[in-house]
């Protein structure tokens, strides 16, 4: 065997570590105390699209990009003074065909036995779509603040007060404006959870909210609501009104995270309401009076010898008084309703005999319009209701179906037990309702736009006093209906 020469070995280690450099697949150059190459390999020759060959005697400043020339310098120039042993930054080369290489740089010194420095060793990473990336997510982030901060200020600067809960009713946020009316409600503080209960009133001022009714335990319930109205305060002189609005708020995955609720002080709007149903009804009331006068005058004057054109004028004078009367009813029973809620005389009551009753009497009405009138009663059906209120409700709902439906239509009247409760349906073939215009409907003086184009006479408060009558008896009413096709009424009241 022969015995190798002493440079075997190191011959060898430098022909290994110059094929390491030619094949790694990370950029490498050998740079001397000047600054130009002496070898790189191949990865970094293609990374700037450039010969390997050519690249050497060139100085790095040929192929570095200006911007990023003289932070580069300094650090060479630190190294080669022996200030560093090595550093590491990000820069930009230049390609050949003139785009910006994005790079992460690190350089260490090379020093011989004796300690002296002898060139700088370089490993390049092309980091170009990294930073592309990081730029994009910068640029990102730098949007979103943008939006949270425009956001922010909308929060806090609208004039309604706003709350986040969680979706255990704890409360996670709110803004200026809430927290400025949190101590009306609750003077002793607030522990920040739904449902706390406070001085917080229904709508006449005195019936307390029970838990289960606080808007916020609502939200936490699952419940989207809109122009919930109450009082807060204790002293009704300084208690003010809100109407409050909520909506969940759910996960991409659809999952339930929380609840936002909108809190507007309506305070005027409800006392304004207060004085206008306090004037029409001390009007109302004033004008009851001198009608029940002159309606009893008619009636004695129809009674006596007169010519026939005389009794003809008199019975206009008095259809015309009668009709005066019953909007003068209809104005007190709306004022009663708003003031201090109808009140409700119950008994049992037949209501297969009350409706058939109502829709005998409305039947002449419907064959002078030429409309079908008809009834599906059960023989009988006993509820305990004001017997006075229902026919109202009833009389309301059939007059309107024959009122809005022409000659040639159709009203059906339907009554029976559904799931444990009564259910009234009024059914026309008229001229319907706008879809827009359906969540109107029970709105005091609302008159569709429908009835107006065809001068429909009508005061606009018969629904309203409907929705009155049927809420009083903790029943509920609905509307379905399309122009052109008819309207459903549903009436559903407790046995």
């Amino acid at each position: 065997m022969d015995t190798p020469t002493d440079d075997g070995p190191a011959a060898d280690a430098a022909v290994l570590w110059q094929l390491t450099l030619e094949h790694s697949p990370v950029g490498m150059a050998l740079v001397d105390l000047e600054g130009r190459v002496m070898l790189v390999n191949r990865a970094f020759a293609e990374m700037l699209g450039r010969d390997p060959a050519q690249m050497r005697g060139l100085h790095f400043a040929e192929f570095t990009h200006g911007d990023d020339l003289e932070h580069d310098v300094q650090h060479f120039d630190r190294a080669t003074a022996g200030e560093l042993d090595s550093y590491r930054l990000r820069k930009r080369y230049l390609h050949t065909d003139g785009r910006s290489v994005w790079t992460d740089l690190s350089v260490g010194a090379v020093r011989d036995a004796d300690g002296r420095l002898h060139h700088l060793v370089a490993q390049i990473l092309d980091v170009t779509e990294q930073h592309g990336a990081e730029q994009r997510l910068a640029a990102a982030n730098a949007e979103i603040e943008r939006e949270r901060q425009a956001l922010e200020a909308v929060f806090e600067t609208v004039g309604v007060g706003l709350l986040l809960l969680d979706a255990d009713g704890r409360y996670l946020r709110m803004n200026r404006r809430h927290r400025e009316t949190m101590n009306l409600p609750f003077p002793d503080g607030h522990d920040g959870a739904a449902g706390q209960l406070g001085h917080v009133y229904h709508l006449d001022g005195r019936t307390p909210l029970t838990r289960e009714e606080m808007p916020s335990y609502l939200a936490t319930q699952g419940e989207e609501f809109t122009d919930y109205r109450y009082w807060v305060g204790d002293d009704p002189l300084t208690r003010a009104a809100f109407t409050t609005s909520a909506r969940q708020v759910r996960a991409p995955s659809g999952e339930r995270v929380g609840a936002a609720l909108a809190y507007q002080e309506i305070t005027d709007l409800l006392r304004a309401l207060q004085v206008k149903d306090q004037f029409v009804s001390s009007v109302s009331h004033e004008l009851r009076t001198p009608l029940t006068a002159v309606l009893g005058h008619l009636e004695m004057l129809c009674e006596e010898d007169l010519p026939g054109d005389v009794v003809d004028r008199l019975q206009v004078v008095r259809r015309n008084a009668e009709r005066l009367r019953t909007l003068v009813s209809d104005l007190l029973l709306v004022a009663q309703a708003g003031e201090v809620g109808l009140e409700m005389h119950r008994g049992d009551v037949d209501l297969a005999a009350l409706v058939g009753e109502a829709v005998e009497t409305a039947r002449a009405a419907a064959d002078r319009a030429g409309v079908t009138l008809d009834a599906d009663l059960p023989t009988s059906l006993v509820a305990r209701v004001d017997e006075q209120r229902v026919r109202q409700v009833v009389d309301n709902l059939v007059s309107n179906g024959v009122k809005y439906t022409e000659r040639g239509g159709s009203v059906e009247v339907v009554l029976g037990l559904v799931a444990g409760a009564v259910e009234l349906t009024v059914r026309d073939t008229g001229i319907g309702i706008a879809r827009d215009e359906l969540t109107d409907v029970f709105t005091r003086f609302f008159r569709g736009g429908a009835a107006l184009e065809r001068h429909i006479p009508g005061t606009g408060l018969g629904l309203e006093i409907v929705s009155s009558i049927v809420s009083a008896h903790g029943g509920t009413i609905a509307v379905d209906s399309e122009p052109g096709r008819g309207s459903v009424f549903t009436v559903t009241l407790p046995v």
